[in-house]
C-alpha cells in the first residue's frame, strides 16, 4: 500500500487520468442517442454519466491544480515527453464533450457555451504547439517516433469535438473550421503511426490499449459531420472505417488484458463510445440493426464499467497514484514501457 498522503501523491496524476472523463461523457452521450428506441430510460442513464464525469472532472481538475503548484516540474516533464505531452489534449477535449453532454439534455447556456468555447480554443492551441515540437531543429528521430503512437490522435483529431455541440451553441463557422483541421490531420497522423511500426516497431506493451483510440477519428468525424451537415453517404463509408478500425483493435485485445491495468486502459472508452453511439444514431435513422446497435452499446457500457471498478479497485489499494513506469521507444526492445 502506498503509504503517503493522497495529496502528495497527486504529483503522479497525469493528463492521461482525463481519458475518463472523455470516456464516460462520450458514453452519456451514446445513452442519449439511444433514447429514440428506450425512451426515458436512455436519457436517464445519459445524464446520470454526465453527472457523474462532472464530478471526476472536478476532481481531476484540482488535482492538476494541485499538482501545477506543488510538482511544477513532474508536470514539465510530461509536457516535454514525447509520449504524454499528446494527453494534455484530453483536457480541453473533456471541457468540450462535458459542454456537449449539457447542451444534448438542457439546451443552449452561458455556462455550456464558456467552458465550450474554454475547450475549443485550447484543442486548437495544443495541436499547434504539438506540431511545432515536431517542427523544431534538432528533434531528434528516436524522439519522434517514440510519439507516434495511436494516442497522437487526441491533439490532431480531437478538433473535430467542437463540431458536436457548435452548431447549437451558436458557432457553425468555428465548428466547421476545425472539423476540417482533424479532417485533414487524422489521414496524416494515420500514415506516421503506421509508418513508426515499420521503423522501430509497435508502441510498448503497456500502451496496447491505446490502439482502440484508432476507431475514435472516422467515428466522431462522422457524429460531428451529421451536425454541419455532411452527406448521409460519408457517414456510411466513415462508419466502415470505424467498423475496420475496430475490429483491428480487437485482435489486440487480448494482448491488453495480459497487462496490469493502468490508467492507459482508458483510452479504449471514448473510442469504444463514440462507436457505440454512431452505431446507434445509423440504426435510429435508418431503421436497421437496432438490436445490433443496442447490443453494442451495452457490452461498451460494459466495458467502461469494468474499467471503474478497476480504477476503485488499484486506487484503494495504492496502484494507482505511483510513478509511471519508463517509456521505451519499441515493444520490440522491451515488453514493458
Amino acid at each position: 500500500m502506498n503509504e503517503r498522503p493522497w495529496a502528495a501523491s497527486t504529483e503522479h496524476v497525469g493528463f492521461a487520468w482525463f481519458a475518463m472523463v472523455m470516456g464516460l461523457c462520450g458514453l452519456s452521450l451514446a445513452w442519449a442517442r439511444a433514447a429514440d428506441l428506450l425512451g426515458a430510460v436512455a436519457l436517464q442513464v445519459s445524464k446520470g454519466l454526465g453527472w457523474l464525469a462532472g464530478g471526476v472532472l472536478l476532481l481531476l481538475l484540482w488535482a492538476t491544480v494541485w499538482r501545477c503548484v506543488y510538482f511544477a516540474q513532474a508536470v514539465l516533464v510530461d509536457l516535454r515527453h514525447p509520449v504524454r505531452q499528446v494527453f494534455v489534449a484530453a483536457v480541453p477535449s473533456s471541457l468540450v464533450l462535458l459542454a456537449t453532454v449539457w447542451v444534448t439534455h438542457r439546451g443552449y447556456s452561458l455556462w455550456a457555451d464558456a467552458l465550450w468555447m474554454l475547450g475549443a480554443s485550447g484543442l486548437l492551441l495544443i495541436t499547434v504547439a504539438v506540431m511545432w515540437r515536431w517542427l523544431q531543429h534538432g528533434l531528434s528521430p528516436e524522439h519522434f517516433w517514440q510519439g507516434m503512437t495511436p494516442a497522437v490522435f487526441i491533439p490532431v483529431v480531437g478538433n473535430v469535438l467542437p463540431a458536436l455541440a457548435g452548431v447549437t451553441l451558436g458557432h457553425p463557422v468555428w465548428a466547421a473550421a476545425q472539423y476540417g483541421v482533424a479532417a485533414l490531420l487524422w489521414p496524416v497522423a494515420l500514415v506516421l503511426v503506421l509508418v513508426r511500426i515499420g521503423v522501430v516497431g509497435l508502441w510498448p506493451a503497456r500502451m496496447l490499449p491505446t490502439t482502440f483510440i484508432t476507431m475514435a477519428p472516422p467515428s466522431v468525424l462522422a457524429l460531428s459531420g451529421q451536425q454541419l451537415g455532411v452527406p448521409e453517404v460519408m457517414m456510411h463509408m466513415l462508419w466502415g472505417l470505424a467498423l475496420f478500425f475496430s475490429l483491428v483493435s480487437l485482435t489486440m485485445l487480448r494482448r491488453c488484458l495480459q497487462q496490469p491495468f493502468g490508467m492507459p486502459f482508458w483510452g479504449m472508452s471514448f473510442p469504444l463510445a463514440a462507436s457505440a453511439a454512431l452505431s446507434v444514431h445509423l440504426a435510429v435513422s435508418q431503421g436497421m440493426g437496432q438490436l445490433a446497435a443496442l447490443g453494442w452499446l451495452l457490452t461498451v457500457s460494459g466495458a467502461i464499467g469494468v474499467l471503474l471498478l478497476a480504477t476503485c479497485r488499484d486506487g484503494l489499494q495504492g496502484r494507482l497514484l505511483v510513478p509511471e513506469p519508463p517509456v521505451q521507444l519499441a515493444a520490440r526492445s522491451s515488453e514493458a514501457p
